[in-house]
């Protein structure tokens, strides 16, 4: 079976990978197609998955968005058509399921995300549709939504690679706790259609804690990366070049994130992390709240910051996300080999 994944972000591929390569193991060919947006193509380079960077991402302008979107469409058929994919995979790929309706392939769409706008034609096009199970279907349906094309699965999509690693991660903490030292911290998601809150706004905190911690700044893009390279934020490592999260994992004494799947990957592996979201929280984030596997300061200040470094040690991974994680997994995989007729 001729299966196509469409890796349209960052996070897309640690959810994927291990995926691909078990189908690749099983005979599977696979189909790669991405696109360039926050250390999507670097991430992908480094995890050594071959693929072909179709498109461009257009900005958080929703006009530019709107003209964009059967730009890519268009382009991705032409590259697909020739290539004669079974059928789509995508997570919160908005172009992936009208794209596979065109070319006349089923497709299996997930997001966990219920205030994207491109659910909508995502929902609709698609063949199946794989959700959280903490999500409600309310929240993501509408009147010309089929109820029977949605599929929850156990837990939250990070547990479903998580699963394989958040031991050994947790082992080497635990042998090298002298090296757990640095303060991590990913900005807000500046470009995101979805994304309507505050900008910058970790900047006073960031620089009343440089001269006490060692930061290191992950950048989602240029701009943000022009921007925490200004003189005020001297004492900090701005990071130039995408950096896998296991290797973010080793040394994190504490995870400071402003929306994203990073700080929900950190939270579940036991490392203190602070969520800072400045928009309306996503129901995923809300279970990993409630179930204090992450803090969630939106108001954060540098004497909130040591508060948690004094008081919140290294926990434990989340056994119980861990073992839906893998359930979710299988349930996933399942899925997909059901459309191969060959």
């Amino acid at each position: 079976m001729k299966i196509w994944f469409d890796i349209s972000n960052s996070p897309h591929i640690n959810m994927f990978y291990d995926l691909i390569k078990d189908l690749e193991s099983e005979g599977h060919e696979i189909i790669i197609t991405s696109r360039p947006l926050a250390n999507t193509i670097e991430l992908l380079e480094q995890k050594k998955l071959k693929h072909t960077s179709i498109g461009k991402h257009y900005g958080k302008s929703f006009i530019n968005k709107i003209i964009g979107f059967p730009i890519r469409v268009i382009q991705l058929i032409k590259y697909l058509k020739v290539r004669k994919p079974d059928i789509a995979i995508s997570q919160s790929s908005f172009h992936s399921p009208i794209t596979a309706k065109i070319l006349g392939i089923p497709s299996i769409y997930t997001n966990d995300n219920e205030h994207a706008l491109g659910n909508k034609p995502s929902f609709f096009f698609a063949t199946q549709i794989l959700i959280p199970e903490n999500l409600s279907i309310k929240n993501i349906s509408s009147i010309f939504l089929k109820k029977n094309k949605i599929l929850k699965y156990p837990g939250i999509k990070e547990g479903m690679y998580l699963w394989k690693i958040g031991n050994k991660i947790n082992n080497i903490r635990n042998k090298n706790v002298d090296s757990v030292n640095k303060i991590f911290i990913r900005p807000e998601p500046q470009t995101a259609q979805y994304y309507k809150g505050k900008i910058n706004f970790l900047d006073d905190t960031i620089i009343a804690l440089q001269d006490k911690y060692e930061i290191i700044l992950l950048p989602r893009d240029e701009k943000q990366q022009k921007h925490y390279k200004n003189d005020i934020f001297k004492n900090i490592i701005v990071n130039e070049k995408a950096i896998d999260f296991e290797e973010i994992a080793k040394s994190c004494q504490l995870f400071i994130g402003a929306g994203g799947s990073m700080t929900r990957e950190l939270a579940i592996l036991g490392i203190p992390t602070i969520s800072v979201y400045q928009d309306k929280l996503l129901e995923v984030d809300k279970y990993l709240i409630s179930n204090n596997i992450m803090s969630y300061i939106p108001m954060l200040t540098a004497n909130k910051v040591q508060n948690v470094i004094l008081f919140h040690k290294q926990k434990k991974p989340s056994i119980e996300l861990m073992t839906k994680g893998e359930q979710a997994y299988g349930i996933f995989k399942k899925e997909i080999l059901k459309y191969n007729v060959s």
